[in-house]
């Protein structure tokens, strides 16, 4: 009877051992002390297919400063438009990763990637749901021109081939 308790007790700490460790802190490192400084309201002007729209992009720091939350409202081919995305790092990956969902799909478009300091440039790669259930790779690339200026590229790939989706500038507007 004796060994019953010891191997209940052992099996007791052993399957308390997991929840203990999974008790523990997640602090923001630098990179999402870089994501933070994207925080303000932008202004959008966006190129697709040779016309032009605008917008406004909304960011703020969330979630214990972890996630960098977007909001996008403006047009596309004269239709209101609007989208949501959230940007953090996983210093597991060692990488950064974004969630995208908009007004013209009902499933979530889900990128990961690197920054490059000396360029700065973000690049994230992803895949973009379609409308017929399907999706395309995607290549996402933010400039920082500036501390108030950054140029969003979209890229699509379609049968190996790569194609400029959309180009957004956003100017930040003053506090």
């Amino acid at each position: 009877m004796r060994q019953f308790l010891t191997l209940l007790t052992a099996l007791g700490l052993f399957a308390a051992a997991p929840l203990t460790a999974q008790q523990f802190e997640v602090k923001p490192g630098p990179e999402h002390a870089f994501l933070k400084e994207g925080e303000g309201t932008w202004d959008a002007t966006a190129k697709s297919m040779g016309k032009e729209s605008k917008g406004t992009l909304s960011c703020k720091m969330a979630l214990n400063g972890l996630w960098l939350l977007e909001q996008y409202q403006g047009e596309a081919e004269g239709v209101a438009f609007e989208g949501r995305g959230a940007t953090s790092y996983d210093p597991a990956k060692k990488k950064f990763v974004n969630v995208w969902i908009d007004s013209m799909v009902t499933s979530p478009m889900v990128s990961e990637g690197t920054y490059d300091k000396e360029k700065k440039i973000l690049t994230l790669l992803g895949n973009m749901p379609m409308p017929d259930g399907k999706s395309m790779k995607t290549t996402i690339t933010i400039a920082y021109k500036d501390a108030n200026t950054k140029v969003l590229s979209l890229k699509g790939n379609m049968d190996g081939k790569e194609f400029e989706m959309v180009e957004i500038t956003y100017k930040r507007r003053a506090k």
